[in-house]
């Protein structure tokens, strides 16, 4: 059994309240909204404030349920039959689950049914921020999947159907998405489903029957690695490009590209051809400007550096721009760069080993962060005891739009954003390009799998192996000589008794043997046959089973026809 009743709350003493004592209790009066005059109990709240002592407005049920657990629930009706109607709701629940017509956690579902799902939602964020997820993820995870549930109508738990969101995703394939995007949509469904299920809020995910696109059948966009020459180009570019930007010549506009009247002239655009004489101009224009020449080298050089070190390590962009100056171990025989797992994409305490010639620079690099602030160029403001930046200082300063400032330095180095096949280069092919020279360099591929911290080795091959950086054609010149003219070789010696070619060097481990009479018995070599008096064998008296019986031989089958080849 269950009962309804108001529950005793505290609230604020009105401001038009009269405070009075009467028969030693203190009391206060005030009129309420509609006009009556009310009376309550005042006591002193734990902040030392004045406050009422009164019922709810509403009712709140109380009973026990399925598992024999007490609970409240509040009814949110004014009304006592209204409220006793939701306690007899509740009784009848508990009633099924004791009886097993429904499972506890069945039970508990529907409690959720109700609820919005934004709720949900901000609850399924709190426990990804708890299991370490990166905030990328998160943000991601909440943008797609809330955009599924606003464009499919859906506003409470109980409106998480199947086939809405199966229309929806089908509809913006039709409109030119992408699988990958298609399916990044259902994953984040999926998953928040899952959560949902996990914490009995849902009794089943509805988007399992809902299968993923095949990705490959529509790749929008494939990135191809670059070669150790444009690598070369890229770096003297990007370390050189914003001094010499203060270099370039002015040069006028042809009338069609003018959007105004006073819109006449523009900078020569800034090439390979023209970057010395652009740097040395910039140079002679900041001659009272020194700092100004020391800050624009120094950023050039992170830029270059940084491209260096992703090329040279395999390590992604965000992971690489975790890395501090204490995460670099330089003074051992084996230079390393440990990554954290909270900064891993695997989730997976990383070494990262360094070639010497990178750990050389970025030795350098230390110690110009050293006379460095946060920014390149300014004084440093965090230093330890001799001299050297901290260890949680960033190794490296990101700009703001990374890729736009990659874009620009393939302008410069003069390297096509796409190539002929359509593929591109963005941040992350210079991962790509890590993989491939390792391939092409004669890496095995389990060795570069664990370079590139992949979980399978088609990954590593297949997708971040651009084939034109093999060298096929080499390869092929691997294989073994094969001349068309090659000399016959010369004839046997012919047995002169039996009239046919002595044996080859190397015959077979069972051959056909031909005993006395011409007849076919099986051997396992082609070694004349013992004699009985052979010592080598154990029982001499005892005929082979591989030489068989004179009285049992069966004729060859083989020798021919009996009138051309009678028999002897």
């Amino acid at each position: 059994m269950g009962s309804v009743f108001r529950k005793t709350v505290t609230r604020n003493l009105p401001a038009s309240a009269e405070c009075y004592v009467k028969n030693g209790v203190r009391l206060a009066t005030w009129r309420g909204r509609n006009g009556r005059r009310q009376t309550a109990p005042v006591i002193q709240g734990e902040d030392g404030r004045l406050r009422i002592r009164t019922e709810a407005s509403t009712y709140t049920a109380k009973y026990r349920d399925g598992s024999g657990v007490v609970r409240e629930v509040a009814t949110g009706c004014r009304s006592k039959d209204a409220a006793q109607a939701v306690l007899n709701d509740h009784l009848a629940r508990a009633e099924r689950v004791r009886s097993g017509i429904v499972t506890q956690t069945e039970d508990e579902v529907r409690d959720w049914l109700a609820t919005p799902i934004a709720e949900s939602l901000n609850d399924y964020m709190t426990h990804l921020r708890n299991r370490g997820r990166c905030a990328r993820h998160i943000a991601d995870c909440d943008r797609l999947a809330r955009r599924v549930f606003q464009e499919c109508a859906m506003c409470s738990m109980r409106d998480i159907v199947a086939t809405p969101i199966e229309q929806w995703l089908s509809a913006q394939v039709a409109e030119g998405l992408s699988p990958r995007t298609r399916n990044s949509y259902l994953q984040a469904v999926g998953a928040f489903c899952r959560w949902a299920v996990a914490a009995s809020r849902l009794s089943a995910d509805p988007t399992k029957r809902i299968g993923n696109l095949d990705q490959k059948v529509d790749i929008r966009r494939q990135r191809r690695a670059m070669t150790a020459d444009e690598l070369r180009r890229l770096l003297n570019a990007a370390c050189w490009r914003p001094l010499a930007e203060r270099g370039r010549l002015t040069v006028p506009k042809d009338e069609s590209e003018r959007r105004s009247k006073r819109d006449t002239w523009q900078f020569e655009p800034l090439r390979l051809e023209n970057l010395q004489a652009c740097i040395a101009r910039a140079k002679d224009r900041l001659t009272a400007e020194p700092e100004t020449i020391t800050r624009l080298e120094s950023l050039g050089r992170q830029r270059a550096l940084f491209y260096k070190t992703l090329v040279l390590t395999g390590l992604r962009r965000g992971e690489l721009a975790s890395l501090t100056v204490g995460s670099l171990v330089l003074d051992t025989a084996t230079p390393y760069a440990i990554l954290e797992a909270k900064h891993a994409k695997n989730r997976q305490r990383t070494e990262a080993p360094l070639r010497s010639d990178l750990a050389d620079d970025l030795r350098q690099w230390i110690g110009q962060l050293s006379a460095q602030g946060e920014k390149p160029g300014e004084p440093c403001q965090t230093m330890e005891d001799g001299g050297l930046p901290s260890a949680d200082r960033k190794l490296f300063t990101m700009p703001p739009v990374p890729i736009a400032v990659f874009d620009r330095d393939l302008e410069v180095a003069g390297i096509p954003k796409a190539d002929d096949r359509g593929r591109t280069l963005d941040i992350h092919a210079l991962r790509h390009s890590f993989g491939s020279l390792l391939s092409a360099g004669g890496v095995t591929p389990r060795t570069a799998q664990a370079a590139m911290r992949h979980s399978s080795i088609d990954l590593t091959m297949n997708v971040y192996t651009d084939p034109r950086m093999l060298d096929v054609a080499g390869a092929l010149e691997k294989l073994p000589s094969l001349p068309l003219e090659a000399s016959c070789p010369r004839s046997q010696p012919r047995d002169s008794d039996r009239g046919q070619p002595s044996s080859p060097s190397v015959a077979p481990v069972v051959a056909p043997n031909r005993g006395n009479g011409g007849d076919l018995v099986i051997t396992a070599d082609n070694s004349p046959r013992p004699t009985e008096s052979d010592p080598t064998r154990k029982n001499p008296t005892k005929q082979g089973v591989s030489w068989g019986s004179s009285e049992r031989r069966r004729p060859d089958s083989n020798r021919g026809c009996r009138i051309c080849n009678p028999m002897p």
